[in-house]
């Protein structure tokens, strides 16, 4: 009876190992490689790697409306661009499509449409453009990190 009771135990705690594992892969490390530049290659289908790269042309796209306005004084255009590219524009994913990004990689795209919520709050209260833009160049910080760490690779 104490080995078969062993035996369980041991079965168990492989069986945990192996659910640790894949939670580990599933929420933190993400399917990447080394890429060959040395940065991380993130694996993902070509259609998701367009998807990726749309919304950070997006994100580019948004600095530059924002630079513009606030090159004109305009605040309310500023607020109104960065509220519509914050934390409301992010849409569900699915689960395979958010177990190939790494944590970090999830959490730069996060945080930047967070930082969008940010500077539109930050352009309602603070008529300084200078000021803003020294907030936005802070922001861009993250687009410089992920572009820095991780490139796109399509599976497919």
């Amino acid at each position: 009876m104490k080995k078969t009771c062993k035996l369980c135990w041991g079965i168990n705690i492989i069986l945990l190992l192996a659910v640790a594992y894949a939670g580990y892969i599933f929420t933190v490390r993400g399917n990447v490689v080394k890429g060959d530049d040395g940065r991380i290659a993130v694996l993902m289908t070509g259609k998701d790697r367009v998807r990726i790269l749309g919304e950070m042309r997006g994100f580019l796209e948004t600095v530059q409306s924002i630079s513009e306005a606030a090159a004109q004084g305009d605040m309310k255009t500023v607020e109104k661009i960065a509220r519509a590219n914050g934390s409301s524009k992010v849409r569900a994913e699915t689960p395979a499509f958010l177990a190939s990004l790494p944590l970090e990689f999830k959490s730069l795209g996060m945080n930047t449409h967070a930082n969008f919520d940010k500077l539109a709050d930050f352009a309602a209260t603070n008529p300084k453009p200078a000021a803003l833009m020294a907030k936005l160049s802070d922001d861009m910080l993250n687009c410089v990190a992920c572009h820095q760490t991780y490139q796109l690779k399509a599976t497919q």
